[in-house]
């Protein structure tokens, strides 16, 4: 197989029109301040990935309530907007696309990181293990579980975050409905034990995911927009673990976004070209972007067997990227990749984020 030409293979996603099929996976790296405005130092990191066909921008909080992370960035204020401006700006700038993901993390956090006095979630069930917070490690507190009459103040967050992401000139949103955050803890029976319209039955637990998306889409665009899944992945003890369930609870879903347009379905799984995720495709009859690396890391050769089979329009990758701003070009060129250091994943400076060499040293 030449693993060179299925990347090179321009491409449209609804409004996006892609150079490559190569993606950059959303990835918290922390790097934005107690404020969470993304700087200078954020701007240059995503300016250096720019080759890819799409960045897809690191989980960003619609609320401050939503926020999980010390350092991570939001999109709530007028100062983290203008640091989303300067983000897009330099990719551009750079000749790229970015859409940035929105990411409201629910039970996934502490009061000690929202600034707030609590945190939300479909249950009052505290999810398992500890915060990471600006002091030390926390255990998770039991959240508050949203009523029912909360439930459209979340839409309205996503929809004023989307609303301010297109402003600030960024290409697009992806909702985040995946890896064990808010959306997929509705989404999941482990952690949504509601009895109301929002829980119990799979169409119940798809409810909200599919409201913040529609109402996202009506407010920018569809061809704006992507969502996340990550059916099955049992992280964050959002587990879903009745296979008949994971099949009815995200065949719902993505019948239910079909009709909306959006510009892609990215779906997190290790095995993207099987039944289950072709059979979620078939369905949605949008683009399919998939990302088989979460516990693994994503190979060339990998890649371009999901390109080359047809089993994606688009694959994303993570630590590949991380560590390669120019990744598109090694892997094109078959040429050696640079080795990620994890213990500078996560931090506050340029070390591990904007150091990585690329093939030919820029001016």
């Amino acid at each position: 197989m030449d693993t060179a030409s299925p990347f090179l293979t321009p491409v449209t996603l609804g409004d996006l029109a892609l150079p490559n099929r190569l993606v950059m996976a959303p990835l918290t790296r922390t790097r934005a301040g107690a404020a969470g405005v993304p700087g200078p130092l954020v701007a240059e990191h995503y300016a250096q990935r720019a080759s890819l066909g799409l960045i897809v921008a690191e989980g960003t909080y619609p609320s401050h309530e939503s926020r999980s992370y010390p350092g991570q960035p939001g999109l709530v204020t007028d100062a983290q907007q203008e640091g989303w401006r300067a983000v897009a700006d330099a990719v551009h700038a750079a000749g790229g696309r970015i859409v940035v993901q929105l990411m409201n993390g629910g039970r996934v956090s502490h009061t000690d990181i929202t600034g707030t006095d609590r945190i939300v979630a479909p249950s009052a069930v505290a999810v398992s293990g500890e915060a990471h917070t600006a002091d030390g490690k926390e255990p998770y507190p039991v959240p508050h579980a949203l009523t029912e009459e909360e439930i459209p103040g979340i839409v309205a967050e996503f929809v004023a975050a989307a609303r301010r992401a297109v402003d600030a000139g960024l290409d697009g949103v992806e909702v985040h409905s995946a890896n064990g955050y808010l959306l997929h803890q509705f989404l999941a029976p482990g952690s949504n034990h509601r009895t109301d319209a929002y829980g119990g039955s799979p169409q119940n637990r798809a409810r909200l995911a599919v409201e913040v998306t529609r109402a996202v889409a009506a407010e920018i665009g569809a061809g704006r927009v992507g969502i996340r899944i990550s059916p099955a992945h049992n992280i964050q003890d959002a587990l879903e673990t009745d296979p008949a369930d994971v099949e009815a609870t995200y065949t719902h879903l993505v019948e239910q976004l079909q009709p909306l347009g959006l510009a892609y379905l990215s779906v997190l799984h290790a095995d993207p070209s099987g039944e289950f995720v072709q059979g979620l495709r078939k369905r949605f009859g949008g683009p399919l972007m998939v990302n088989s690396g979460f516990a693994r890391v994503t190979a060339r050769e990998e890649a371009a067997g999901y390109l080359a089979d047809g089993a994606a329009d688009v694959v994303a990758v993570g630590r590949a990227v991380m560590a390669n701003p120019d990744l598109l070009e090694r892997w094109v060129g078959g040429h050696p990749e640079n080795e990620l250091d994890p213990s500078t994943s996560y931090g506050q400076g340029a070390a591990g984020y904007t150091d990585y060499p690329f093939l030919t040293p820029r001016s």
